[in-house]
């Protein structure tokens, strides 16, 4: 076993424990991050991280479900959750917090016991294509009433949380899985508004905290925040007092690995304070014998401290220690979901006044390229059509109700709303995403497409007839 296997977390391709991956955990690997594609059932997924504790009791078995948009243990039909931006529109903190517990309970029945989330960023631009609804709001304070919340429910099941994405992803135009987005504020804006809800994370007992691949020039000019010493080192550890785990986000992301590749970020990362590294999706057994080695031979030529990478190895060993009693429970293979009141939901839509919903209606859907951190997770309410680019509407009875996420931000999507609208007067246009802030394209705005979401729509506009 090596401190550089101990800081390692990779994804892999398939439903059953491959040979390479139980043996790599035989020897010390720090866990597994199991993804949608990892899971056919609940069964499955408990059968699975079984065979990985079993390889390594002490293995950190991470997942990312948010509860909402963002979702992997319902990845093939969507979260019965309402997610982030709902929660804080709803603003009820024991509802956050039970979104929270249920996660953890979910989370906990099949094995997993490290989840990343919440995601604690502030969503202070509506233009964010990476953020969105998975944020709580745009206010500092009302951010981290509802993550401290959240981290409680999480933390409360033995399931450990990891409030992301350090130090704020909210004030974004790019998404860091494409590109190298940058954030140009001042340390003392960053005190007032992002780092406030981290700092509530972690007094409410966060046990990790994930970075973001995000440039802030005006704090560290030279290297993103998963590999900046200045925003790890100095602002979490020292300002901030987290002793927890600081995981990476995907170091497979073109804002991290794009320009010097995986192993190169994998010493990068670890060099500036990071202790876990997420390394991808589909990662195979070669990739992790070239990172373990690059790690292995930069602390030979003294570019990595052999001092840091212990304490990496250290933290992350110490968490999958303390989270042991975490695969205690009892798989029992009941199928019964959290349930969340519609009309509570509902109630948080933001609805213009002169919305008129008809009892006959045909509801399409405007498919769009969904960020990689939501994937492929069905969205939405039943519909009666969907359209994609280059698609032509097709035919209506009666009322058209046209939903889609994001609108504001496709030009293609806002040429399809404005001929609706032209041609079939009484037209809805339904935001399942993050609205702008004018509600030109949003007649009705959910903050949110989970499944849950979905039915209270379709609920909403079966009730608003009357």
């Amino acid at each position: 076993m090596t401190a550089a296997a101990q800081t390692l977390l990779p994804g892999f391709v398939g439903t059953t424990l491959p040979d390479w991956l139980a043996a790599r955990l035989r020897d010390g690997l720090a866990g597994v991050c199991i993804f949608g594609g990892n899971i056919e059932s609940r069964e499955q997924l408990r059968a699975l991280t079984d065979a990985i504790r079993q390889a390594n009791p002490h293995s950190l078995i991470a997942i990312d479900e948010e509860g909402g948009d963002v979702t992997r243990l319902y990845y093939a039909q969507g979260a019965p959750y309402p997610g982030n931006a709902l929660l804080g529109r709803i603003d009820d903190l024991e509802l956050t917090e039970r979104t929270g517990r249920e996660v953890g309970r979910e989370l906990r029945e099949v094995g997993v016991n490290l989840d990343f989330g919440p995601d604690v960023d502030i969503n202070s631009n509506p233009s964010n294509p990476v953020i969105g609804v998975r944020s709580f709001g745009t206010e500092a304070a009302h951010v981290a009433r509802h993550s401290s919340a959240w981290v409680r429910g999480l933390e409360s099941t033995g399931v450990a949380a990891a409030a992301k994405h350090f130090p704020g992803h909210g004030d974004t135009a790019d998404d860091s899985h494409l590109a190298l987005p940058v954030v140009d504020l001042p340390l003392e804006t960053l005190r007032e508004r992002e780092l406030v809800p981290f700092a509530a994370a972690i007094a409410a007992g966060t046990r990790s905290i994930m970075t973001s691949h995000i440039l802030l020039p005006q704090l560290d000019a030279a290297n993103p925040a998963t590999f900046s010493p200045r925003i790890l080192q100095q602002l979490l550890r020292e300002e901030l007092g987290f002793e927890g785990v600081i995981v990476s986000d995907a170091l497979d992301m073109v804002g991290a690995s794009g320009e010097i590749g995986i192993p190169a970020a994998a010493v990068r990362a670890i060099a500036a304070g990071c202790d876990l590294l997420c390394i991808g999706t589909e990662n195979t057994d070669e990739q992790l014998g070239q990172i373990e080695q690059a790690l292995l031979d930069a602390v030979a030529d003294g570019s990595l401290p052999e001092a840091r990478l212990q304490d990496a190895a250290r933290r992350t060993s110490s968490l999958g220690r303390a989270l042991y009693g975490a695969a205690e429970v009892t798989f029992t293979g009941s199928t019964a979901e959290p349930e969340f009141d519609l009309a509570t939901t509902a109630e948080a839509f933001d609805v213009a006044p002169s919305v008129v919903v008809h009892a006959q209606r045909t509801v399409v859907a405007i498919d769009t390229v969904a960020n990689i951190a939501v994937g492929t997770a069905p969205w939405g309410p039943a519909v009666d059509a969907r359209m994609t680019k280059g698609d032509a509407l097709p035919v209506v009875h009666g009322q058209l109700v046209l939903v889609a996420k994001d609108n504001h931000r496709r030009d293609w999507v806002r040429d399809i709303i404005d001929a609706a609208r032209r041609d079939h007067p009484g037209t809805i246009v339904v935001d399942m995403g993050w609205p702008s802030d004018d509600r030109t394209y949003a007649d009705v705005a959910t903050f949110g497409a989970s499944r849950h979401v979905g039915q209270a729509l379709s609920a909403w506009l079966e009730e608003a007839v009357r």
